[in-house]
């Protein structure tokens, strides 16, 4: 059994390779395109087939996911979602297997996913250029250090940022930010001195920068908590099938206007934000222990 369950991650490990070089290089064309041929026009179709092929992709994969792997989602929430919409989305972060289970859970039902990348990887090849094909945001944030020595960039990330974004006012998209910065792990909970039971602290200062980039385009947020009864897997436990269920909860909430401010310079702002970000981090953790309750009673 050991030796089919490892066969069984191989096979799903190929198949997920395949398909990432299969949609990569039509991705790295059309941004060749875009880039010789910067005609807004053209530029706009094509933004339209390569979403397309972004939700070939998703769909196709979860498909694979379900008949290949034994894994069971159990997904809460899933209502009156729109791919004509603008989320924002934010979730706990446990492991690898974090990304397959979001998209396994939405399954092309919300407009493509786009997360901010640091600006360095726009040099690297292949990589940058799909990314930049793809539309997704860069991100140049300036050390304290740097911005005391220039003081004329103060501002400079949010603007150039918002500039990356504008692209998105006539094109839905989902943004997703692991408010943790990092994979939770019982050290990691010690060492930061966690106040929540099942999460680290949340960092509040990258939704807020998001935001303020999007300038508003941002409609709602998607508020996702996802669970393994089993304890936390690796991405080889969950490509070998030992992973017999996985609980996701999506909530979703109105992002109201006065969470889009500076959050840098406005003390106010800033800790008006962290508080509405603090509580929903506590609903969260709070969410979890729920769940841990109920798994323990229904295996007892």
């Amino acid at each position: 059994m050991i030796i089919v369950a490892h066969l069984r991650a191989v096979l799903v490990t190929a198949i997920f390779s395949i398909t990432i070089i299969m949609i990569a290089v039509p991705v790295v064309v059309c941004a060749l395109v875009k880039l010789l041929v910067p005609v807004p026009a053209l530029r706009r179709a094509i933004d339209r087939l390569l979403d397309a092929a972004s939700n070939v992709w998703i769909t196709f994969n979860t498909w694979q996911q379900e008949h290949t792997l034994p894994t069971k989602v159990d997904v809460e929430g899933l209502g009156n979602l729109s791919r004509d919409e603008w989320y924002m989305l934010i979730a706990n972060h446990q492991s690898w297997p974090d990304i397959l289970v979001l998209v396994r859970a939405f399954n092309a039902r919300i407009p493509g996913v786009k997360f901010f990348f640091k600006r360095s990887l726009l040099w690297v090849p292949v990589l940058g250029l799909a990314l930049w094909g793809l539309d997704f945001p860069s991100m140049r944030r300036y050390s304290k250090a740097k911005l005391a020595r220039h003081p004329e960039l103060k501002g400079k990330d949010v603007e150039q940022t918002r500039k990356a974004c504008e692209r998105f006012r006539h094109h839905p998209v989902t943004i997703i930010n692991f408010l943790e910065g990092t994979r939770f792990t019982p050290a990691k909970h010690r060492q930061l001195q966690s106040p929540y039971r099942h999460l680290l602290p949340a960092k509040a200062g990258g939704l807020a920068f998001t935001l303020a980039a999007m300038g508003g385009q941002l409609h709602r947020l998607l508020d996702v908590t996802i669970y393994y009864p089993e304890g936390i897997p690796t991405y080889w436990d969950y490509a070998c099938g030992r992973v017999k269920r996985i609980r996701v909860h999506i909530r979703q909430l109105p992002i109201p206007a006065d969470l889009i401010g500076d959050y840098s310079e406005d003390a106010a702002f800033r800790a008006r934000f962290q508080l509405w970000v603090n509580q929903l981090w506590q609903e969260k953790d709070e969410l979890l222990a729920a769940m841990i309750a109920q798994e323990q009673a229904r295996n007892n």
